[in-house]
């Protein structure tokens, strides 16, 4: 299969698009709080559902995957929390800024993967965020836990992308299927959180001077954008995955940053502004980088 980069034009255009928008069309801070809101809370967790809820899977070829990509994704996470000894960041900082070397942008993969290898691609991306999503939540929230007293198990346990992923996994295993007109509908408003999202995500992206050591930032964005494609990749060949799985895991690892990496370091009394750095950064960023891995795996 070949694939040309410029399939990643439109998904990175409509990030640049709501970063005009944010900025020209004067839409306000509100509204682009209530759309990230409506994307997160209902639309998105709406095309998990339904993307797991449908999928078929290989129970052989599913296992494999499922141990390459957490295999892959617990080695980033490991390399993030060594940054705190390497490099000695201010510990509020660390804690703010560790889970951009492992979290992942949700909506620009999901919307990639819709293009280039449709459903049976988007089966597998959303079994994998059924598997990553907790470990990444744990993970970031412990780390910012440390530094605030908080009960990080109802932050996990109330996570509507964990509860959508796993609801979608437990159906499907059940046999559970929705009625076709509810399906059409679930269907419909999961879809719309792909180019919504996008808007929000360029809406959201600033280079405000921050006061972090640019070693750090360099390492986290280096770990995210380089470091884990490559462990990735050698986890997909510890575990002998399938040509589809192999493209999907190289994919997901080379995402940028979640941007709701920001709002949970500010709500549990992190430091926002390098976080909201390195989001953009390794978002722009991933425009380069992204065609890179995927010709390299797919082309």
């Amino acid at each position: 299969m070949q694939v040309n980069p410029l399939f990643l034009l439109p998904d990175f255009g409509l990030i640049l698009f709501g970063t005009w928008l944010e900025r020209r069309a004067k839409l306000g801070a509100d509204f682009w709080k209530g759309a990230e809101k409506l994307v997160y809370y209902v639309l998105f967790p709406l095309l998990l559902f339904r993307s797991i809820n449908t999928a078929h899977f290989s129970l052989g070829a599913a296992s494999l995957f499922a141990a390459a990509g957490l295999t892959g994704f617990v080695a980033s996470i490991t390399l993030s929390f060594l940054g705190r000894p390497l490099l000695r960041p201010p510990p509020k900082v660390f804690a703010s800024i560790v889970q951009t070397g492992f979290r992942y942008n949700s909506y620009v993969g999901l919307a990639l993967v819709s293009t280039l290898f449709g459903p049976p691609g988007v089966a597998l991306f959303a079994l994998l965020l059924a598997l990553c999503v907790p470990v990444a939540n744990l993970f970031a929230v412990y780390a910012l836990s440390r530094q605030r007293e908080t009960n990080f198990g109802r932050e996990l346990l109330t996570n509507p992308l964990i509860i959508a992923t796993l609801s979608g996994l437990v159906s499907n295993l059940l046999g559970i299927k929705l009625w076709l007109p509810l399906a059409t509908v679930v269907e419909r408003m999961g879809n719309a959180s792909l180019a919504l999202g996008l808007l929000c995500i360029g809406a959201g992206l600033t280079f405000r001077a921050v006061d972090t050591n640019r070693w750090v930032l360099g390492y986290y964005t280096a770990l995210k954008l380089g470091v884990m494609p490559l462990l990735m990749l050698a986890a997909s060949h510890l575990f002998s995955v399938g040509r589809l799985e192999l493209q999907v895991l190289i994919l997901f690892a080379s995402l940028p940053t979640a941007p709701s990496a920001y709002i949970l370091a500010t709500r549990m009394g992190g430091v926002g502004p390098p976080v909201a750095f390195l989001i953009s950064l390794q978002t722009l960023l991933a425009m380069l980088t992204m065609p890179f891995w995927i010709a390299w795996v797919i082309g």
